[in-house]
């Protein structure tokens, strides 16, 4: 599978492309800087580094459709910065669809806080908690997921929303838990490296097409 990443070079980007290459595919790091790439991946002959914006949607189609070859699944794990915009993944996805609508790509997978709720989805009183927290402290960002989302769900993709809680920089284990239907608290974590982990299973083996699972680790 050839598979184009937004944000790689972030702290879940990072193992997402170094575990998708351990697992055979092929990835095209999207980057603002691709020296942000460790020299061990840039040298890989399976990973390809576009620099660009994805904000501004610079070199987005190029990161999709390269030299008129599709890659066959889109996946963002765009965050958030102190110093970005406010709405960074709402824009980065307008870019995102439009190039996958152009060059005929359905698969996209993006990562979201736990914060962003499903209609009618029943919430803990700790998830309700942690959404409290998460609309004083950080409301612009929850807002810019939930629009991201909203944007990705009225599309014809074959999307899938992963939600994580806070996530760490522990170790990866493969022990996680997952599901639509699962209650995350304020104490529940995710370290990144088995969220990425995760949503390269989403796209083997086609899990939760057109749901949003809820991962923490076990």
């Amino acid at each position: 599978m050839r598979i184009a990443v937004f944000g790689a070079t972030g702290r879940t980007g990072r193992p997402l492309v170094e575990q998708a290459v351990e697992r055979g595919h092929e990835v095209v790091a999207f980057a603002r800087d691709a020296t942000d790439l460790s020299s061990t991946l840039r040298d890989d002959d399976r990973v390809s580094v576009v620099e660009g914006d994805a904000y501004t949607g610079e070199s987005v189609d190029h990161a999709v459709a390269g030299g008129g070859d599709p890659v066959d699944a889109v996946v963002s794990v765009l965050g958030q910065t102190s110093d970005g915009p406010d709405d960074l993944l709402t824009e980065a996805g307008r870019h995102v669809l439009a190039a996958m609508r152009r060059h005929g790509v359905e698969r996209v997978v993006t990562l979201v806080g736990a914060g962003v709720r499903e209609d009618g989805e029943s919430v803990s009183l700790g998830g309700r908690v942690m959404n409290g927290l998460l609309k004083l402290l950080a409301g612009s960002v929850l807002e810019d997921a939930r629009t991201q989302v909203e944007l990705i769900k009225d599309g014809d993709t074959r999307w899938t929303v992963v939600r994580g809680p806070r996530l760490t920089e522990d170790a990866h284990t493969g022990e996680f838990r997952h599901g639509t239907d699962l209650s995350l608290g304020v104490r529940d974590t995710a370290a990144r490296a088995n969220v990425a982990e995760f949503i390269i299973d989403c796209l083997e083996e086609d899990l939760y097409v057109h749901g949003m699972p809820k991962i923490t680790d076990a």
